[in-house]
């Protein structure tokens, strides 16, 4: 049997997590293990839970040992689960870590021919240490790929406002200027997910709820934006802070000393991970509206100038 190992994607980063029926059925998850290394450190004991068992075919359980055995006892795979601190280790190096629901958590995707396997884990004593996730390959890459087309939020009269990719929030201003933020999880590109328990939605259906129910706006919470960052004024070079997804600013104490407003706009959102083309997106969601193409980061370049669409050749002239 030969297999792949590598970190996992953001984008799959999701996909680790419990799935509604309807992306059970789109991705063709089969189940997950939930394991631990006991209070030792060393023993393996795990639970397995059924999505679909029309798919847990004979073949894939043969596999599925396989493959468990291997990260647990081939020196080819670096110890993934040989034991917690082996694990610790391999996750320190080759995984991708992000946020979990508490603490920091790592992942890493397993691929053999036909069957996908996407890990999550905690290498911390007294937590569960590992859910691996278990799909058809093909089932799963398809559904990945249409995936990255994004979600569409539409007005009642079908043209398109924004996007937003798979597992990205909105927020909803009711009439009465009540927010609530929702996770969207994309299905396939007329429906997608409100989390929450709020339910599956046709994109057309949601903007006439939307209508009807009088909301004030929908705006994406996009996560290629930091929750806040500096600009300044350029009239008078005061300094504010700007905070996703609100209209306007807060005025700022923070002033350079003997450095100009730029420069110490530049120090402040360098020491928080915000690049220039962030601090862009920001203002202009601040000013025009963050459902505006301005409002994305991925429409400016690195010094924060917006990058112009390129003119369509039309051939030859008539």
């Amino acid at each position: 049997m030969e297999m792949t190992v590598r970190p996992l994607t953001s984008q799959e980063i999701s996909y680790c997590y419990a799935q509604s029926q309807q992306l059970t059925m789109q991705t063709g998850s089969i189940g997950y293990l939930r394991a631990d290394f006991d209070s030792n450190g060393k023993n393996f004991y795990s639970t397995w839970f059924d999505h679909r068992k029309e798919l847990k075919s004979d073949a894939f359980k043969s596999e599925f040992d396989d493959v468990i055995n291997a990260l647990r006892d081939n020196p080819d795979y670096g110890g993934l689960l040989k034991s917690r601190s082996d694990m610790s280790a391999y996750c320190r190096s080759n995984a991708l870590a992000f946020e979990g629901s508490y603490t920091t958590e790592y992942g890493v995707r397993v691929d053999t021919d036909h069957y996908s396997y996407l890990l999550r884990m905690n290498p911390t004593k007294g937590d569960y240490n590992l859910y691996c996730c278990c799909f058809v390959k093909q089932w799963l890459d398809r559904h990945l790929t249409n995936a990255q087309r994004g979600i569409r939020f539409i007005t009642p009269d079908y043209k398109e406002k924004f996007r937003i990719a798979d597992g990205e929030k909105i927020r909803i201003i009711r009439s009465d200027g009540e927010k609530n933020d929702r996770i969207c999880r994309y299905v396939d590109d007329y429906h997608f997910e409100l989390g929450n328990s709020m339910g599956l939605f046709h994109i057309c259906e949601f903007a006439e709820k939307m209508e009807e129910s009088k909301a004030q706006a929908v705006i994406p919470l996009r996560a290629s934006l930091p929750d806040k960052c500096f600009s300044y004024l350029q009239g008078t070079g005061e300094i504010i802070v700007i905070t996703k997804g609100e209209k306007g600013y807060t005025p700022t104490a923070r002033y350079g000393d003997g450095v100009t407003p730029r420069e110490a706009v530049n120090a402040a959102n360098e020491a928080m991970g915000v690049t220039r083309a962030q601090e862009e997106a920001m203002v202009a969601g601040s000013m025009f509206g963050w459902d505006k193409p301005g409002a994305d980061p991925k429409n400016y370049n690195e010094n924060g100038e917006p990058i112009r669409p390129q003119k369509r050749d039309r051939g030859d002239a008539r």
